[in-house]
C-alpha cells in the first residue's frame, strides 16, 4: 500500500480520508474522522495534510484522528517503518526498548509499538509503567539495544503526544537517517495490515538500575540540604524523590498539587519550566519550607530547572547559569586519569561562558547546532571523551557514559550535591554564579519568541532576513553567518559579546531568537556591571523584536 497520508495527483482529501478510515484500527478514530468528512472540509484537509515528520526530538503532534496527528494508526505505521529500516540495516531480531509517559494515548501507543516490533521479530522490552524518558534512554544504552522508543511529547501542550526514537547506543537520529526512516514509513501498509503480537518482556529491572546509577553521581560528602520540587504533573516525582533518597538527600518536599501524573496539566498553562508562571507554586513551596534548593522537572523528566534564594527573593536560574555551574562542578571533580582528554559541549544558542571555563580547566570545548542529537556527537562526531553537555533550554547531560541525552533527574541529584557542598561552605548557588561572572564576565542572555498559527510566517521571516541581513543592531555594527545547510539558523555577532541566533523552533510553532551580551567586571564592581549588561540586553531585545516583526 502506498502512502495515503496526503492526497496526490488530484486525489481529494475526502478520498484520502476514506482510505485512511478503512485502514484505521481504532473505531473511535474512525468515527472522529468520518464526522469531519461530513462537516468540515478545512479541518479534514489539515488532518490529511501528511504524517508527522521527525524534528529536533522525534515526532510530535496533537492526539487526533487522521494522518496528521498522534493516533494508533500513525503509531502503527511509524513503527512498521522503523522496523523495516532496522531490518534493512542488519538489525533484525535485535533488542528494542519501549517506554511511555502518562499523556493521553500513551499506554495504547506504547502497546501498539511493542506489538508491531514483536511481530516483526524483535526482542521487545517494555518498561513497566509510565516513566521518565531518561529511564528509557539508560535502558537502551545499557542493553545495547538496536533502538529505543519513548512515547512522549515532553513539555508540549496537553493536546499533544509524540514518538521519540533512539538508535543503537541510545543516541538520536540525524540526517539522512531521519529521511530514510520517513521513506520506510511512507512504504508501510495501512495500519490494519500491519501485524502485531503481544510477545514482549516487561523490563522490571530498568528503574532500579537507572536509579542506582544516578545515586552514584554525587562527588561531595555533604547531604544537609532541604529541597522543594515539582514534576509539573508529569512522571518524574516518585523517581526523583527515590533517586535523591538513594543519593542521601532525604529532606525533599513536593508541590502536592503537581506531584501525580495528569495528562491535562490542570495547574499550569503550559507544562514547561521555562514558561512564565510554571514554577510559581514551586517557589511558593520553597519559601514556605525554607528550602535550600528548588527543582522543577518537565513532564517526561528529561529537563531540569533550578531555583535558589537570591538575596531576599527566590528566583529560577537560567539554563545557562545552571549549565556553567554544573560544568565547573563536574570538571573540578573529574578523574583525569579515567578521562585523560575530556570534552564539554554546548550549542550555538547557549552562553559562551562555557568556552572560557573549558579553557581554564584545559579541556576540549565544542559548540554545536541546537539539539542533543548534535551535542552527544560533539567533537569528532561521536562525542568521544564527552563528560558534560548542556543547552540553555534546561537540558543537561551529566552522565554521558550511561545516558546520551538530557536527564532531569540525574541533573537534580548532581545539583543537590553542588548545592549541599556550597552550603557546607556558607555559599549558595547565586554566589557561585557571581564568582563565575567576576572571572569570565557578566553574560546576560535572553529570548525573543514569536509564536505563530501560520508556519509560513516563520519561513517568510527567515527568507527576508537572509535576503536583507542587518548590518547594525542596537547601535553596534554586526555581521551575519548563515548556518545552512547544517541547520536553519542565522547568527548575528557584534562587539562586546553581542550575539543573536535566529531559528525556527524544532518542537513548537515559534520563531526563536536567542540574545547575549557580555560585560567584563571592572573597577565599577559586579553590581554596576550587571546593570550595564541588563541595559544592553534590553536595547538588544527591542532591536531584535523590531527586526523580526514583533515590535
Amino acid at each position: 500500500m502506498s502512502d495515503d497520508s496526503a492526497p496526490v495527483g488530484g486525489t481529494s482529501h475526502v478520498e484520502a480520508a476514506l482510505r485512511w478510515i478503512d485502514a484505521d484500527v481504532d473505531p473511535r478514530a474512525r468515527a472522529e474522522l468520518r464526522e469531519l468528512v461530513d462537516t468540515s472540509a478545512d479541518e479534514l484537509a489539515d488532518r490529511m495534510s501528511g504524517m508527522p515528520r521527525f524534528g529536533t526530538a522525534g515526532l510530535r503532534a496533537p492526539v487526533r484522528a487522521g494522518a496528521n496527528g498522534m493516533n494508533r494508526a500513525v503509531v502503527i505505521r511509524t513503527t512498521a517503518g522503523v522496523a523495516t529500516w532496522l531490518r534493512e540495516r542488519g538489525f533484525g531480531g535485535g533488542t528494542v526498548v519501549v517506554g511511555r509517559d502518562a499523556r493521553h494515548g500513551s499506554e495504547d501507543f506504547a502497546h501498539d509499538t511493542a506489538g508491531v516490533l514483536a511481530a516483526a521479530g524483535f526482542d521487545v522490552r517494555l518498561l513497566p509503567a509510565a516513566l521518565p524518558t531518561p529511564v528509557l534512554a539508560h535502558a537502551t544504552r545499557a542493553l545495547d539495544a538496536v533502538a529505543g522508543i519513548q512515547i512522549t511529547a515532553s513539555h508540549n501542550p496537553p493536546r499533544d503526544n509524540g514518538y521519540k526514537l533512539y538508535l543503537r547506543g541510545g543516541i538520536h537520529l540525524v540526517s539522512p537517517t531521519d529521511s530514510e526512516i520517513e521513506e520506510a514509513i511512507a512504504r508501510a501498509p495501512g495500519a490494519n495490515e500491519v501485524p502485531r503480537a503481544a510477545d514482549w518482556t516487561v523490563l522490571e529491572s530498568a528503574v532500579d538500575e537507572y536509579l542506582d546509577r544516578v545515586a552514584s553521581l554525587p562527588r561531595g560528602r555533604s547531604r544537609t540540604l532541604r529541597i522543594a520540587a515539582t514534576a509539573l504533573h508529569g512522571v518524574g516525582a516518585e523517581p526523583l524523590v527515590e533517586a535523591l533518597r538513594r543519593a542521601g538527600f532525604t529532606d525533599v518536599h513536593l508541590v502536592a498539587s503537581q506531584a501525580r501524573p495528569d495528562p491535562d496539566f490542570p495547574t499550569v498553562g503550559f507544562p514547561n519550566p521555562e514558561e512564565p508562571g510554571a514554577t510559581d507554586a514551586l517557589l511558593e513551596l520553597a519559601e514556605a519550607v525554607d528550602a535550600d534548593l528548588a527543582v522543577a522537572l518537565d513532564p517526561d523528566a528529561d529537563r531540569c530547572a533550578l531555583g535558589a534564594r537570591d538575596g531576599g527573593r527566590w528566583r529560577m536560574l537560567s539554563g545557562d547559569e545552571t549549565g556553567v555551574l554544573l560544568a565547573r562542578h563536574i570538571l573540578s571533580t573529574l578523574d583525569r586519569e579515567a578521562v585523560p582528554d575530556p570534552l564539554v559541549a554546548t550549542t550555538v544558542v547557549s552562553s559562551t561562558m562555557l568556552r572560557s571555563l573549558a579553557a581554564d580547566h584545559g579541556v576540549r570545548y565544542d559548540e554545536t547546532p541546537t539539539g542533543f542529537k548534535w551535542l552527544v556527537r560533539a567533537g569528532d562526531g561521536a562525542g568521544t571523551g564527552l563528560v558534560y553537555a548542556y543547552e540553555e533550554a534546561l537540558g543537561h547531560c551529566v552522565d554521558p557514559d550511561r545516558v546520551r541525552d538530557k536527564d532531569g533527574i540525574a541533573t537534580a541529584v548532581l545539583a543537590a550535591d553542588l548545592a549541599a557542598t556550597a552550603k557546607s561552605r556558607g555559599r549558595a548557588l547565586p554566589d557561585l554564579v557571581d564568582e563565575l561572572s567576576t572571572a569570565y564576565g557578566v553574560h546576560q542572555t535572553g529570548q525573543v519568541s514569536v509564536r505563530v498559527t501560520d508556519l509560513d510566517v516563520i519561513d517568510r521571516t527567515m527568507r527576508r532576513l537572509r535576503a536583507h541581513p542587518p548590518t547594525r543592531l542596537a547601535g553596534s555594527e554586526v555581521a551575519v553567518d548563515d548556518l545552512l545547510p547544517t541547520t536553519d539558523a542565522l547568527v548575528v555577532r557584534g562587539a562586546g559579546g553581542l550575539r543573536v541566533v535566529i531559528r525556527p523552533s524544532g518542537t513548537e510553532p515559534k520563531l526563536k531568537c536567542y540574545l547575549q551580551v557580555v560585560e567584563q567586571v571592572g573597577d565599577a564592581g559586579l553590581a554596576a556591571t550587571k546593570g550595564r549588561a541588563a541595559d544592553r540586553l534590553s536595547a538588544l531585545r527591542d532591536a531584535v523584536s523590531e527586526l523580526v516583526g514583533e515590535a
